[in-house]
């Protein structure tokens, strides 16, 4: 049987006087002492595993945020970068990440970005510098995930935008159910005499 490494090595510093503890006449004494005041894993196993029953025991894991619940995200496929995503989804940050995500993310949301516009030439402007960002982040060689947002056809789109614009004026448009009669309004109707 061998000999454990760290009672030689406690021997050693006995025997060399590296430790400072003067041993005995056979120079046992000191190496004796290191070895008990070392744990071995099992040891240190032993005694988390035994504060943790504790803990328990007592309640401290009771209640706990979360307790019972699914961990999310735990069953999705790998992603190393896992912790960055969730910390941006959390703090709802923007314009942070590689191009190609960044550029991906406001491609999904452009369309509702250009009904808030009021001018064609707003759009347009608008389109061509999201074309001008996926053109200069398709030439840039700085690594990340490829940049397969496709650029927009800004004669398309206007037309697209004008679409859309058509469709929620003509369902904001109230429906007038008698044409000859206008509604009257209550102004109007204090002026009257009283009969």
């Amino acid at each position: 049987m061998t000999e454990d490494p760290r009672v030689s090595a406690a021997r050693y510093r006995a025997a060399h006087g590296g430790d400072g503890e003067v041993g005995g006449a056979d120079g046992e004494a000191a190496p004796q002492a290191a070895a008990a005041r070392a744990y071995s894993a099992a040891d240190r196993a032993a005694v988390v595993e035994t504060a943790i029953q504790q803990a328990i025991r007592r309640g401290e894991f009771d209640d706990l945020p979360g307790a019972g619940k699914p961990i999310p995200g735990l069953c999705d496929h790998h992603d190393p970068d896992w912790w960055i995503r969730r910390k941006i989804e959390s703090e709802q940050l923007t314009g942070l990440g590689p191009p190609a995500l960044s550029l991906r993310v406001e491609d999904a949301a452009l369309d509702a970005r250009l009904d808030g516009m009021r001018h064609e030439s707003e759009v347009r402007e608008a389109l061509e510098d999201f074309n001008a960002r996926v053109r200069h982040a398709r030439m840039q060689l700085l690594g990340g995930p490829p940049v397969v947002t496709p650029t927009r056809d800004v004669d398309a789109e206007v037309a697209a935008w004008h679409a859309r614009r058509e469709v929620v004026a003509t369902a904001d448009e109230p429906e007038q159910t008698d044409a000859a009669a206008p509604r009257r309004r209550w102004w109007r109707m204090r002026d009257r005499p009283h009969r």
